[in-house]
């Protein structure tokens, strides 16, 4: 037999004097338990907040403090504000390596972003040795940036280019082509090694972002009489259209700020035609021993690059709530 709750009425207020009324205290146990998880977030976040500091945090720090002195190798100069800004924005060569800069990030990213688009919808196909294409695209990112773009250099080089030889046997041409001699086929040919670096990345990650979207809405537009085109205009592309803005945002982000290639390439050459922001900042800062005109240099990327991210970020953020 059950044993009935003596004074009915009481034990129901035992049990709510029992529960936690609104605005009362955490218990202490509930305290300790959140207090410890507060410590272990701490405890984990303190290497990567560490690493963080030490490596992007303090150079970005001292890049600014260089830029507002007079610093040279073996010169701790003094503060001159923004001196080396004025003085960068009135040199010649900084402004054509400016230019050089949005044309070669502008033109690679288009040419990533549509070589790319093509070659995801291609892979998205079902055809035979499929596995061995999507792998042998991944060999751009699999050759160190300095060891391709020496075999690209080979392949352009004005006196034993395989491309010239190739097109004279071929009827093509009957001189040489200038291509790393001449500063605007030498800007277009580190657009093409750039194009075909990049292209894998931007083909895997559309070809994830593919996957993901229902075959039955691709079904359903054949249904209603849409052609191939515009099943990619009005279904493929709204759904792929946030992956694509992450692409691209990290895509003009590295391009932008590209310096192995065009070193290896050109140095800059010929003339300082082919210079952009990182290369020339390399050249004062390092080559010519100017720190802080070299740091001002590299400091005229930080607004544009923070600039396109926060724009295309903020249409991300209205797409998804949208």
């Amino acid at each position: 037999m059950t044993r009935p709750i003596a004074g009915g009425s009481g034990g129901a207020a035992g049990v709510e004097a029992a529960l936690p009324h609104p605005g009362t205290s955490r218990p202490a146990r509930v305290e300790r338990v959140l207090e410890n998880e507060r410590l272990l977030a701490t405890i984990l976040l303190a290497p990567t907040v560490l690493l963080l500091g030490v490596f992007i945090a303090y150079p970005f720090v001292m890049g600014v403090w260089l830029s507002l002195s007079s610093t040279s190798v073996g010169n701790p100069g003094e503060f001159v504000g923004f001196k080396n800004f004025v003085k960068a924005w009135d040199d010649s060569i900084f402004q054509m390596a400016f230019r050089n800069t949005f044309f070669y990030t502008f033109w690679a990213t288009i040419f990533k972003l549509v070589l790319g688009m093509w070659l995801a919808l291609l892979l998205n196909r079902h055809f035979r040795g499929k596995r061995i294409v999507r792998a042998a695209m991944l060999l751009p990112f699999i050759v160190p940036t300095v060891l391709s773009t020496f075999a690209w250099r080979w392949m352009f080089d004005p006196t034993f280019s395989v491309l010239n030889w190739m097109l004279f046997k071929g009827g093509f041409i009957v001189t040489k082509l200038p291509f790393l001699s001449d500063g605007a086929w030498a800007m277009w040919c580190a657009i093409v090694i750039n194009t075909w670096r990049g292209m894998p990345f931007f083909a895997i990650t559309l070809l994830a972002g593919l996957q993901t979207i229902n075959p039955d809405l691709h079904e359903a537009a054949s249904l209603d009489g849409a052609n191939g085109w515009k099943r990619f205009w009005h279904v493929t592309w709204p759904l792929l259209k946030p992956v694509t803005i992450v692409v691209v945002v990290f895509s003009i982000i590295q391009t932008f700020a590209d310096f192995q290639l065009i070193y290896v390439l050109t140095g800059g050459g010929p003339a300082n035609s082919t210079h952009l922001l990182a290369t020339y900042a390399y050249q004062l800062g390092v080559a010519t021993g100017l720190l802080g005109e070299g740091a001002a240099v590299s400091l005229f990327m930080f607004p544009v690059l923070f600039a396109v991210v926060w724009i295309q970020l903020r249409y991300l953020r209205r797409l998804e709530g949208a």
